[in-house]
């Protein structure tokens, strides 16, 4: 089992930042996939970024150039960074893990989520 806790979310306005963190515990595997999805009221949960453990980086195309995928593994932490924030970035954001390789469509594919952490961009 693993289990993901996911915090940082908050308001913010348009054009400003935030670092979401999820902490992992519990069991490993030498290969697996730690991700960010989101959701919005009435949309499809979507993928955001993921990082594999060989450091491999896949970004959705909206989170290219604004938001940063990262993990600690001596913290057992995973990180997003997101900058030029925009109001259409509100949602709920999960941290999800799998094995293997990291897939931002198969969310099905995905073992184990977090609760999810909302933030909440203003115009």
């Amino acid at each position: 089992q693993v289990q993901l806790v996911e915090s940082g979310g908050g308001s913010v306005q348009a054009g400003g930042s935030l670092t979401l963190s999820c902490a992992a515990s519990g069991q490993t595997y030498s290969r697996a996939c730690m991700a960010w999805f989101r959701q919005a009221p009435g949309r499809e949960r979507e993928g955001v970024a993921g990082i594999d453990t060989d450091g491999r980086i896949i970004y959705a195309d909206f989170a290219k150039g604004r938001f940063t995928i990262s993990k600690d593994n001596a913290k057992n932490t995973l990180y997003l960074q997101m900058n030029s924030l925009k109001p259409e970035d509100t949602a709920m954001y999960y941290c999800a893990a799998k094995w293997r390789e990291c897939s931002l469509t198969m969310d099905w594919a995905y073992n184990y989520w977090g609760q999810g952490t909302q933030v909440t961009v203003s115009s």
